[in-house]
Parts: C-alpha cells; structure tokens; sequence
C-alpha cells in the first residue's frame, strides 16, 4: 500500500480521484486547498481527509505515520513553482501537474533541489505511459514504417473562447479554470500530449523553431492580457527526426498525430485517449500511382496493459499512470520512467514554443531527456 496526499483540489483533481480508483494499492492520505470551500466540497464528495495546511499534509512534525510517499500537486500553473519547492525542501516526493514551471529558472531551481536532496521530480502529462502511446513506440521499434522521418501533430481544441465553459463543472463541482486555460496559453496546457511522446520514442530535442500569436484579444471580460491562442513549431531532435507540433484553440478539433516512414505511415487520431487506435497505412506502388494505404491496419497490444478509465468531458485518459510509475520506482528502488530530467526537458522545450511571440529564430535546447525503457507490457504486438 502506497500513500499520496493531494495538493490543489480544483477541476483537474477530480479526474485524479477517478483515475486513482483503478489503482488499488494508492490512497489518498490528506488533501489541502486554500479555498476553504472548494476543500470541503472535494473532501465531502470523495471521503477524504483534509489538511489543516500545506504544513500539515507534508507531516513536517515528524510523525512517520503521516508522511506521504509522493504529494501530487494540483494548483493553478501559477502555484506550481513555489508549492513544489516547499514540498521538496520537506522532504517529500513531487509529482507535478503541468508545466513544472513557467519559467525556466524556477524550472533548475526545482530540479536542483531534488537531485541534491535525492528526490524523485516529475509532472504530467502521463498520457506517454499509455497503452495507446506505448503501442506506437512498439511499431517505430519494429519498423513498420521502414526508417521514421517526419512527424505532424495537432492539438487543435475548437474555438474555445465561444465555447459554453462557464457551463463546464468538474464531479465535486469545480469550475473550468478558464482564467488559468487563458492567461497560461493551450500552448503550456496541452503541447505536453505529444511533446513527451515525442521525447519518449525519439529522444531529446535539438532546436526548436517555432511562431506563437494571441489572435483572439478580448477572450477575458477584464481585458487582462492572455497568452498565444495558437502555436505552431518544428522540432529537430538530436536523433535526426524532425516533428511539426501545432497547438490552437480557434481551429476545430484535430487531435491527429501521423508519422511518416520511408515505408509507410502510423497514424493516431486522439491524444486524450489512452485506448486510441494506431494505424499503420503501407507504401506501396500500384501502376503509375504512388499508394499511401487505401486500408489502414490497426496495431494491437497482446495481452494486458494498463487499467483504463471511462470518457469524462473530452478525455479518456487514467491521469493515475504517471504517480503509480513514480510510487513502483519508489518500493523497487529505481529510477522513474517519470524522470527530473524528462521533465525539465519537456518544460524547456514547451516554454521555447510558447514564448516564440517575443523570440525570432532558432532557439537551441540547453537540456536533455534521457533514454526510456518501454513499459512491461508493451513488448509484443498482436500480428
């Protein structure tokens, strides 16, 4: 049995809580938040314990039996920094929602703090440790495309500004953070979907080029200045592969990912679904016509692979594999899948994305990831 305490209990908390139900051997010790209101409506609806304060969930007095194994925190982007600093500097495990940081400096601070202290770091996404993700990285291993060469992804959420989100409630009743959704930018949200996919199956990212624009100017009724609605990048990885990664919140739904081989194409249509099909579309000649595989094949797992989690809202994702990888590498003595430096590459490179409104050229990536192994269950496909 493996203990967490939660940090932050607003929109995003509920679908750890719902997530963590498939996981058994994790529970949930304390919760904190400093609205008052919104803790107790998350404790009463899932039958939790509060802390008292951030002091008092990390048990700093001492008492053994309160220290939680890992602390997930929750908070608005804007928190993260300094809550997960204080959580470090107790001694306590950190797993992040993201970005780790909104700046880079914070970022090394963070990373710092834990390496020196021996301290396992990371933040989500988690989506990478995912049947669907593991599924595409055992068919680039096997080189069912021949020799990967390009990537196009796209993170394209609909025009959310007009969208009904003042409608949107979490189970226990937390609003849709709009405010946080606008002023960090879908850029910081969401590039992370693919970005770390990315990074898992190809490794660490060179340089990065890439334009960010705020095209819708009045999405706050303040008129408080948000963040680019939309982004578009090339990354060059140290490996040789070169990626597109278009994020936006204006253009409809896309959420396709395609890799292209010298031999074919994979192609995946959903990011925020951990069951997503891969599909693998053949190169082929046919007369005088070059042919991208009128019928696509589905590649499937054999065996068993991670618990799901049904569709809530837009996703289908179990936000529980990234603390249960961090909580497994705990109780075997081991590095995490979920590394200090996978985050912080991941934080560099989405930061170098984002801020391309106000930086012009090349930027060239100061960090690395390092190699992952695949997860257990993702060594053979059904042929």
């Amino acid at each position: 049995m493996a203990n967490i305490s939660i940090i932050g209990t607003g929109f995003v908390a509920d679908l750890y809580m719902r997530s963590l139900e498939t996981f058994p051997d994790i529970k949930v010790k304390k919760v904190y938040d400093r609205d008052s209101a919104r803790l107790a409506a998350f404790s009463k609806f899932w039958g939790v314990t509060t802390a008292e304060s951030i002091d008092d969930l990390l048990a700093t007095s001492g008492n053994p039996d309160e220290i939680p194994d890992l602390v997930l925190n929750l908070t608005n982007p804007g928190s993260h920094y300094e809550v997960s600093r204080q959580c470090l500097e107790a001694g306590r495990h950190v797993y992040s929602e993201k970005p780790l940081a909104t700046t880079m400096e914070h970022a090394y601070e963070l990373h710092t703090i834990a390496k020196k202290n021996n301290l396992m770091l990371t933040s989500a996404p988690c989506s990478y440790l995912s049947e669907v993700a593991q599924t595409l990285w055992l068919a680039i291993r096997e080189q069912r495309v021949g020799k990967p060469l390009l990537v196009y992804a796209e993170l394209d959420d609909d025009f959310i500004s007009q969208a009904p989100y003042q409608k949107w409630f979490s189970e226990s009743g937390a609003p849709w953070p709009y405010r946080d959704e606008f002023l960090v930018g879908c850029t910081l949200e969401h590039a992370g979907y693919y970005l770390s996919w990315l990074m898992m199956i190809f490794g660490s990212v060179e340089k990065v080029i890439a334009a960010s624009a705020e095209l819708v100017k009045d999405k706050l009724a303040n008129g408080d200045k948000t963040a680019p609605d939309y982004s578009t990048a090339t990354l060059f990885f140290k490996s040789g592969m070169v990626a597109r990664l278009t994020c936006g919140i204006i253009a409809p739904h896309n959420h396709g990912l395609r890799i292209f081989g010298d031999q074919g194409i994979l192609e995946v249509n959903e990011s925020w679904n951990n069951s997503a099909s891969v599909k693998l579309r053949k190169r082929y000649v046919l007369r005088r016509r070059l042919i991208n595989g009128i019928f696509a094949r589905k590649i499937k797992l054999s065996g068993q692979t991670h618990p799901k989690v049904p569709r809530r809202g837009a996703a289908a994702m179990n936000f529980a594999l990234g603390p249960a990888e961090v909580l497994a590498a705990i109780q075997e003595g081991r590095d995490p899948r979920t590394t200090a430096d996978f985050a912080l590459h991941l934080n560099e490179v989405t930061l170098a994305i984002q801020n391309s409104l106000d930086t012009a050229g090349v930027q060239i990536m100061l960090t690395s990831c390092p190699e992952q192994l695949p997860m257990p269950w993702a060594n053979q496909d059904k042929q």
